[in-house]
């Protein structure tokens, strides 16, 4: 799963700010008789829309795949398949009324003020009328689909972060459990050059690295996000400053230009070149789908996967980590609300359906069912990612109306703390706090 990045994610939250619900198409979901399960020709035929963010022939193809049990279903009702579109477009499509029936993104980010401004409609009516069980799915999945009571999208896939180690670079060692020995461990594989230049590195601690984002660093201290009324926890919870004295206690070790050096000069995240390909780092914190990309593009590399370490005070958050998702669901002014919502229905509780794209794709599926199918491919490598996904201490970042500048906000002040031009900690945190506390007043949050 490739997320939107967060500049491209803010333009759908600002354009999302400035947008009313778009003029009114199909009827909303809950107003119509209940379609029979038992009966699927109860639905008349017609032709519905789905726009989703994948791009990849093999992707468009998983899709395509999925949509084949739910043809055999619904044999009435034909399924266009629209690629590679953004969270932006959906909402302007709303805004200028031209929606399709069906909207999936990759990124939870915009659920929160999707589910608000109801731009997506929402589906609590028609889980209860159809029965639907969400208990089926984890709780922190349950978490990212819906806000302040309204759950107006559904999980399909989702992604679980770990880490992932070169058994070579290891040295026998096993990976490590705690910050404490994963710094250990970054200083006794890191090889360097005569004139200090880093050759090897054991663990790049920026948060300019990949997929080192504050998001999916927390669950390893069990950092908060949010109060209960909205406003940032960020400063008030220490987890974050431990966190963050920790990371810069390792990057000065390194040194900040070093670094700086080494980082600036590894291959592309989604190239070939990527280091952790080329043995130039031990250990690296990514998600699930790397799995199959090492299996791709470096099937030579002899490697590991293992949750992420936490702090060594809170040795009880160890197996869990950090997930977030695809989501699927129905935007306002759907021409064809009811047709839209079986489809949704069927791809994101469908255990054939989510196994199939969970294949093809090789993100995590987000039932349980899925989850234990037999049909689910997996090896000691991905079984790895089901584990810190089924994990009760797996958290995501929670839905919030400004989640993309919230996360942007913590991003750059981390940016100026990893080089020193931030000297007080505990002052940084706080503006942190006031630069996202005054975002949501302007929100009206």
């Amino acid at each position: 799963m490739r997320f939107v990045p967060l500049a491209v994610a803010g333009l759908a939250a600002l354009s999302l700010a400035a947008c009313t619900a778009g003029k009114e198409g199909g009827p909303a979901l809950g107003s119509q008789p209940k379609p029979s399960d038992t009966a699927p020709s109860a639905l008349p035929a017609t032709t519905i829309e789905l726009w989703h963010g994948f791009s990849a022939d093999s992707e468009v193809k998983a899709f395509t795949d999925a949509i084949a049990g739910f043809n055999k279903k619904y044999p009435q009702i034909t399924v266009k398949l629209v690629k590679g579109v953004q969270d932006e477009q959906i909402t302007q499509a709303v805004r200028g009324g031209r929606p399709p029936d069906v909207a999936s993104s990759f990124t939870t980010d915009s659920v929160a003020a999707w589910c608000k401004s109801g731009v997506f409609q929402d589906l609590t009516p028609v889980i209860k009328q159809d029965g639907v069980d969400l208990s089926v799915m984890p709780a922190v999945v349950n978490d990212y689909t819906q806000y302040e009571g309204k759950r107006c999208v559904m999980p399909l896939l989702t992604d679980a972060y770990g880490l992932y180690y070169n058994k070579a670079l290891m040295k026998g060692h096993q990976p490590p459990k705690t910050l404490s020995e994963l710094t250990k461990l970054a200083k006794e594989l890191t090889v360097r050059d005569p004139d200090g230049t880093i050759k090897v590195a054991g663990f790049i601690p920026s948060a300019q690295y990949y997929e080192n984002t504050p998001g999916h660093w927390a669950p390893m201290v069990g950092a908060k996000w949010t109060n209960p009324d909205g406003t940032s926890a960020i400063g008030s919870d220490p987890a974050w400053k431990k966190l963050l004295t920790w990371q810069k206690e390792l990057i000065d070790w390194y040194g900040h230009a070093n670094l700086e050096k080494f980082r600036k000069s590894l291959g592309d995240e989604f190239s070939a070149n990527h280091p952790f390909y080329k043995n130039k780092i031990a250990m690296a914190i990514d998600g699930e789908w790397r799995v199959a990309m090492l299996a791709n593009e470096a099937p030579k590399i002899d490697y590991g996967t293992a949750p992420m370490p936490v702090d060594d005070a809170k040795p009880d958050l160890y197996g869990g980590g950090f997930t977030a998702g695809t989501v699927i669901g129905v935007p306002k002014g759907a021409k064809h609300p009811e047709a839209a919502w079986a489809l949704v229905k069927y791809l994101s509780t469908d255990t054939d359906a989510l196994v199939t794209l969970a294949n093809a794709i090789r993100n995590v599926p987000t039932t349980t069912a899925a989850l234990q199918s037999p049909q689910l491919k997996k090896d000691e490598h991905f079984q790895t990612f089901l584990d810190i996904f089924a994990n009760p201490k797996t958290i995501t970042i929670p839905a919030h109306v400004n989640s993309t500048f919230n996360q942007e906000a913590l991003q750059s002040f981390i940016a100026s703390w990893e080089k020193g031009s931030a000297k007080d900690l505990d002052a940084g945190l706080a503006g942190v706090d006031k630069t996202i506390n005054d975002k949501l007043k302007l929100s009206g949050g």
